[in-house]
């Protein structure tokens, strides 16, 4: 019998809204589901594409960012690549050959303008009814809120990086 996908929504201004996609990505190959991460804004070798890359293969990861401009302003080549990152992604959802699509940091994406909200969620309409979703990053739209059917906000109490502490290889990124 086949299974509604849902959408689901991971947000807020605190710590973790990745390593909980990742953590969800782990669990459904552990239940034999292939599962296709894209990776929004980013473009940088993380440590999370390193592990994956070494110890889930079958996680298919893929970056539609060109660095990480979030101190500066996006360029013109910055949101094509986020609007090509989109239609290909547009595809693999309404394909069906995925069980979960893990849409890191668009939220991110749309705070920058890189798309249209409006173009983001005609894509999420028309994806394989099968096939879950989890879209990170802050700043998540109350339209994507209100078409969501998870929404969970991580909140920061207290960070360290607020005295100082740079990000850390292996913790951070």
């Amino acid at each position: 019998m086949a299974s509604k996908g849902y959408i689901q929504v991971y947000t807020g201004n605190g710590k973790g809204k990745t390593t909980a996609a990742l953590g969800l990505a782990l669990r459904a190959v552990g239940a034999g589901k292939k599962v296709f991460f894209a990776q929004f804004i980013k473009g940088k070798p993380y440590s999370e594409i390193e592990a994956i890359e070494k110890f889930v293969p079958e996680i298919t990861i893929k970056q539609y960012g060109l660095g990480c401009f979030i101190v500066e302003k996006p360029t013109e080549a910055d949101i094509q690549a986020a609007r090509k990152g989109l239609a290909e992604v547009a595809g693999i959802l309404k394909s069906g050959d995925f069980h979960l699509v893990i849409l890191d940091e668009v939220n991110i994406a749309l705070y920058y303008q890189l798309f249209s909200i409006d173009d983001f969620l005609d894509v999420l309409k028309k994806k394989n009814p099968e096939t879950e979703v989890v879209v990170t990053g802050r700043y998540a739209p109350p339209e994507l809120i209100e078409m969501a059917d998870l929404v969970t906000e991580m909140q920061e109490v207290k960070h360290y990086y607020t005295k100082g502490i740079e990000a850390r290889k292996g913790i951070e990124f």
